[in-house]
């Protein structure tokens, strides 16, 4: 999450120079590889090391825990969000979908790491409902693109195909298994490709 994209820090509509937002974007990005390997009880110091700046950057941009938390699942979102066009005009339809069910699952690793923080600090069910309708909507560029094409079955829904990522990532987390995510994700793109 940028600051001129709505965020909490408290600086929501000012750009941030480049060398600012280069920092901020490796911040996020190691708070998220972070999360998804401990969870919400990454150290702050370490996600600091990672993304190559010092903590006291780190508390200047996110003064508290829960605010990188909630800016790390913002970002991350945005990022799986805007991935979807940006495959369906460079791939062909079942490696884009692939590619892009793929990040979903990392995703939701990430987002499991911190599920307890973000049910604290995500209080808001409207922002839920915006959040699966942004992913919703990301599906469906996917699998239009695939139609136009003949390649993608037409009655595939995009929240069914929500659905199927959300039971892959719970079986993949619950059987601490993420090798399971890649054949299975074959089998439900079986599902929904025309060949």
């Amino acid at each position: 999450m940028t600051a001129n994209d709505g965020g909490s820090t408290g600086q929501q509509n000012r750009p941030l120079r480049a060398d600012a937002q280069r920092n901020e974007d490796r911040l996020l990005k190691a708070a998220a590889a972070a999360f998804a390997r401990e969870g919400a009880n990454a150290s702050v110091k370490d996600i600091a090391r990672e993304a190559g700046v010092g903590v006291g950057t780190l508390y200047r941009r996110f003064p508290s825990k829960e605010l990188l938390i909630e800016a790390t699942y913002r970002h991350e979102v945005e990022i799986l969000c805007k991935a979807a066009p940006e495959l369906a005009a460079s791939l062909p339809p079942g490696e884009a979908l692939r590619t892009w069910m793929g990040r979903f699952i990392d995703f939701m690793a990430t987002k499991h790491g911190m599920a307890d923080a973000l049910r604290v600090v995500l209080t808001d069910d409207g922002e839920q409902l915006q959040t699966r309708a942004r992913l919703a909507a990301a599906v469906s560029h996917l699998l239009a693109t695939g139609n136009d094409q003949s390649a993608v079955r037409p009655q595939v829904k995009a929240h069914d195909v929500l659905m199927a990522l959300g039971g892959i990532s719970v079986m993949t987390d619950t059987e601490r298994r993420p090798d399971l995510a890649a054949p299975l994700i074959d089998l439900l793109l079986h599902g929904i490709l025309t060949s």
